[in-house]
């Protein structure tokens, strides 16, 4: 709904609305700062036509396989040509965007939070619709650093909706839309932080990597990674943490990308071994392994996450998917949990735990159907659960999926 559609007090509550700029708090000073910089109320952008043009255009898509097997240019030809798709293909899609948020619900689009995420989505179309056409490598180097840029600016997009959308639950009468937002704009902000990210990492000379595509990409050893994080964060949590057994195709190698799964995975194995400590905290030195079971085929990959931790009771079985359902919101609003997340990470695809919004078991399935897969949860109530995450190869047999 534009500005001049409004009646004259909605419009002057979302001229106020919009004139609260990104606030500062002690888990985002610098990135409020930065924000404050280039500060401009949403509604000065509200009677410009160029977001409207460009979220009529169709986003266009490539198959992982096509930048796996693109190939390097000695003159640097193919980073040009992957630049010039991107001044092109991030502008559209991030018009899609915003035209997401001009649709949700009125009393929603004016919480403060979520019109600071908003507010990003339309600087940064503006950023780089102004930006000049790349016609050498020059330009191209400082296209290169205002892409960084809006990462940066971008890398608590996902904390500050689950924030947001959380203030003004109560205002929520279809949950219908607002899992379809989320899972439209999770899934769009992946996609565009996978294209964004891959063209930076082409200029890096990784023999293991074409951009952000891992050539012989092993399964174990990613997984052996998030279970020393999820490990260390539940021995903050409780003093102790389950063992982790890895079986299955513990050799198996294949080129995929390591950036959706490095979010995927902790969750999942956060959930389980909180799941398992949690209910055995009268033994919370003697508790069940965590197995993990990777199958691989030439279609498709699976992880297989198996907890004794009780299972998932009857009664919230069908809610776990939704979004901001959580059975740990109290323990999650430990800021220390957040402060070890960020130390051990350190990365720009997550900056918090999810942990407490109930983000993480909906996010994570909204990706795995993005990347063309499946995340599916089996549970024996009493006993444990068993969490099914389903990928598929991106040079294999099926069709692959598109970013």
């Amino acid at each position: 709904m534009s500005l001049p559609q409004l009646s004259p007090p909605l419009a002057n509550a979302y001229k106020a609305l919009s004139s609260h700029r990104f606030r500062s708090t002690s888990s985002m000073q610098g990135f409020s700062e930065l924000a404050r910089e280039r500060s401009k109320t949403v509604t000065s952008f509200y009677n410009q036509s160029a977001i409207d043009v460009s979220a009529e255009k169709a986003s266009v898509r490539l198959t992982l396989a096509t930048l796996l097997y693109s190939g390097k240019s000695p003159d640097g030809h193919h980073i040009l040509s992957s630049a010039k798709y991107l001044h092109k293909e991030l502008p559209v899609r991030i018009a899609h965007r915003i035209k997401g948020f001009r649709s949700l619900p009125f009393i929603i689009g004016c919480n403060p939070t979520i019109l600071q995420v908003h507010e990003l989505y339309i600087r940064a179309y503006h950023m780089l619709s102004d930006f000049p056409l790349i016609k050498d490598q020059d330009v191209e180097a400082r296209f290169c650093k205002l892409v960084q840029q809006l990462l940066d600016d971008h890398k608590d997009v996902v904390t500050m909706l689950a924030q947001g959308f959380r203030e003004c639950r109560r205002h929520m009468q279809d949950e219908t839309i607002i899992r379809s937002f989320l899972d439209t704009t999770l899934c769009s902000r992946l996609g565009i932080r996978m294209l964004a990210t891959h063209h930076l990492a082409l200029h890096e000379d990784n023999p293991d990597f074409v951009g952000i595509i891992c050539r012989r990409l092993s399964p174990k050893k990613i997984i052996e990674k998030w279970v020393d994080f999820a490990r260390r964060l539940c021995e903050h949590q409780y003093g102790n943490s389950p063992r982790v057994r890895i079986n299955g195709h513990v050799a198996a190698r294949f080129p995929f990308i390591p950036l959706p799964l490095d979010y995927i995975l902790p969750e999942l194995l956060k959930n389980a071994m909180r799941a398992t400590m949690e209910s055995h905290l009268d033994t919370p030195y003697n508790v069940p392994d965590v197995v993990v079971t990777i199958a691989n085929n030439d279609i498709d990959f699976v992880i297989r996450i198996s907890d004794r931790g009780g299972g998932i009771p009857h009664n919230i079985i069908d809610k776990v998917m939704d979004y901001h359902f959580s059975t740990a919101e109290e323990s999650a609003q430990d800021p220390r949990m957040s402060n070890l997340f960020n130390n051990i990470t350190n990365s720009g695809n997550q900056s918090s735990p999810m942990h407490g919004f109930g983000f993480g078991l909906p996010t994570s399935r909204a990706y795995a159907e993005y990347l063309g897969g499946s995340l599916s949860i089996q549970s024996m109530q009493g006993i444990g659960t068993d969490v099914y995450l389903r990928l598929r190869h991106i040079d294999g047999k099926g069709e692959s999926f598109r970013v």
